[in-house]
């Protein structure tokens, strides 16, 4: 945890921070055997970052003195990622990597090839997500939440959302034999679509190429999921 993040419920009007969840209590306890008197690095959710004094430490409660909160979070990249939704223990680690990169806008997609049964994953309930994406952000000392909407109907997904996603974008599918090589270093606002373990059928990547994208490849390794948003992002931006 390389940042402190705070929910703006915690705190108060003279300047202090109050936290009282097990996990991070843990952390502060046990990684950063903090004691009063320590600095550390805090951001408020959706704010800005800075420092703040440990004043108290307890099981149950930390009691931060908030100094001035001047430093601005990390830019974010300029991408949609549209991912197939992957298995349930892939979908954390994923969501957590991308969110450290930066990412902010994250559609969860339904595709042939991805089982059904992931739908009813726990890993899908909003808490859940929550975790995995505030985790992301301590990790890279970020203080803005990524959006993740579900698209359970790939169908669906074309007809209503993809035309509008695509409007001030540049859409890009990763997929496996595709003619194009993944391009490197661009800053124009991109869609992103990543299939899931076997990738998109012909019958999926055609569709998504007659509505605009284009389709791109990383060369000849076949890829884990996790390992493949993390080689895309990097290379783009």
């Amino acid at each position: 945890m390389n940042l402190i993040l705070l929910h703006p419920g915690e705190l108060d009007q003279q300047g202090q921070a109050r936290i009282s969840d097990p996990r991070r209590l843990a952390h502060l306890r046990e990684v950063h055997r903090a004691t009063p008197g320590d600095r550390l690095t805090v951001g408020v959710q959706g704010g800005k970052m800075g420092k703040a004094q440990l004043i108290e430490l307890t099981r149950e409660l930390a009691i931060f003195a908030l100094e001035p909160l001047t430093e601005a979070p990390p830019p974010a990249l300029p991408v949609h990622l549209v991912l197939a939704l992957p298995r349930p223990r892939m979908l954390a680690r994923t969501l957590e990597h991308v969110t450290a990169l930066g990412v902010k806008d994250i559609t969860l997609l339904h595709t042939k090839r991805v089982e059904k049964s992931y739908w009813q994953s726990p890993e899908l309930l909003p808490e859940k997500i929550h975790q995995h994406l505030v985790l992301g952000l301590e990790q890279a000392r970020d203080t803005r939440l990524p959006s993740v909407v579900l698209s359970k109907g790939f169908r669906p997904f074309i007809e209503e959302q993809l035309p509008a996603l695509l409007g001030e974008r540049r859409g890009l599918v990763a997929h496996p034999g595709m003619p194009m090589e993944c391009p490197r270093g661009i800053s124009e606002q991109t869609l992103l679509l990543v299939g899931p373990e076997g990738g998109f059928i012909p019958w999926e990547v055609e569709k998504l190429q007659e509505a605009g994208c284009q389709g791109m490849h990383l060369g000849p390794r076949i890829l884990r999921v996790e390992t493949a948003v993390t080689a895309l992002l990097s290379r783009l931006f």
